[in-house]
C-alpha cells in the first residue's frame, strides 16, 4: 500500500496511505500524533483509504495561533480534506480526538458517512473534573512530564505495561516532544470541550460506534453508554480487561469490531 506525505497550507501534517478506495480518516489524542495509528493502518488499508494526521499544536503540525477550541480542530479536519479532495470519509477519534470527531460531525455533517468515537469522555462528576484540570495545571507548571508517568499507568494494564518496555518509551517520547508552551492549552480542550458534546445540538444523525474499554477510568463504559444514548442508532462495544490505549495493548480485537462496524454501515449505504 503506497503512502503519501504531505503538508497542508494550514501547517497540518499528513499521510495518506492507499488511494481510490472509501476514506477513513483517523484522529489521534491529546499529545500523541499520527503515529500511534500503526497497529491499525494495514488492517483498515485491505479495504479504505487511510488518511492520518497531526493535530494542531502536536506532531509535526503547526502550533495554534488561536486559542485552542474543538471548534478550531474540526475546522483544521474539514480544511484538510477540502484541500485533499475528499467529499466523504469515516471519521474515527481516539480521546481527544473522539471529541473532535463529535465537534466535526455536528458542524460539517455533509462530509461524514461514519464517526467512530474510540476511548473518549463524556460528562464527568466533579471529582474527575477536578483531577484531570489539575494534570492541566501540573503540565502549565512542569511540561508534559509531569503527568507522563501517570497517563502510562491509565493507559495500559500493568502485565503489557511491564512485558513492553519499548512500546511504554515510544508513548513517553511521544508525549515529552509536546511544546510545553502550548500544551497546556491543547490538554485544556479535553477538559473544558466535553460540555459542549452533552446533549449534542445539532444532533448527531450519522452511523457511529462508540467503543470504549472496560478498564478505561477516565472515559468509562459509562461516559460511552451516555454518548450513545445520545446519538440515534449508534452501536457501544466495549473492550473487557483493556484499558485507554486498547487499540495498541489488543490491536487484533479492536480493529475487528472497527472493520465490523465500517464495513456494515458502508454496505448499508452502498447497496441499500
Amino acid at each position: 500500500m503506497s503512502t503519501d506525505l504531505g503538508t497542508a497550507a494550514n501547517g497540518t501534517r499528513y499521510k495518506v496511505h492507499g488511494s481510490g478506495r472509501p476514506v477513513v480518516v483517523l484522529i489521534h489524542g491529546l499529545g500523541l500524533d499520527q503515529g500511534m495509528w500503526r497497529w491499525q493502518i494495514d488492517a483498515l488499508g485491505q479495504c479504505y483509504t487511510v488518511l492520518t494526521y497531526d493535530l494542531i499544536g502536536m506532531g509535526q503540525s503547526s502550533p495554534p495561533i488561536e486559542t485552542p477550541s474543538l471548534t478550531m480542530f474540526a475546522r483544521q479536519l474539514a480544511e484538510l480534506l477540502d484541500e485533499l479532495n475528499i467529499k466523504h470519509a469515516a471519521v474515527a477519534g481516539f480521546s481527544l480526538g473522539g471529541m473532535i470527531a463529535r465537534r466535526f460531525a455536528m458542524d460539517f455533517p455533509s462530509k461524514l458517512w461514519a464517526v467512530a468515537i474510540l476511548n473518549s469522555a463524556h460528562k464527568r462528576d466533579a471529582a474527575a473534573h477536578d483531577a484531570i484540570q489539575n494534570r492541566v495545571y501540573q503540565s502549565q507548571k512542569d511540561g508534559p512530564e509531569a503527568t507522563v508517568n501517570a497517563a502510562l499507568s491509565r493507559w495500559f494494564t500493568s502485565p503489557f505495561h511491564d512485558a513492553n518496555p519499548m512500546i511504554m518509551q515510544w508513548v513517553r517520547t511521544t508525549i515529552l516532544a509536546n511544546n510545553k508552551e502550548y500544551y497546556p492549552s491543547n490538554y485544556q480542550v479535553l477538559v473544558s470541550g466535553v460540555n459542549e458534546l452533552i446533549a449534542p445540538e445539532p444532533p448527531i444523525n450519522c452511523p457511529a460506534l462508540v467503543m470504549t474499554a472496560e478498564e478505561d477510568y477516565g472515559n468509562s463504559p459509562e461516559m460511552s453508554q451516555a454518548i450513545t444514548a445520545e446519538i440515534s442508532g449508534s452501536t457501544l462495544v466495549v473492550l473487557p480487561r483493556l484499558r485507554h490505549m486498547a487499540m495498541v495493548e489488543a490491536p487484533e480485537l479492536f480493529n475487528k469490531h472497527l472493520l465490523a462496524f465500517l464495513y456494515r454501515v458502508y454496505a448499508e449505504q452502498t447497496h441499500g
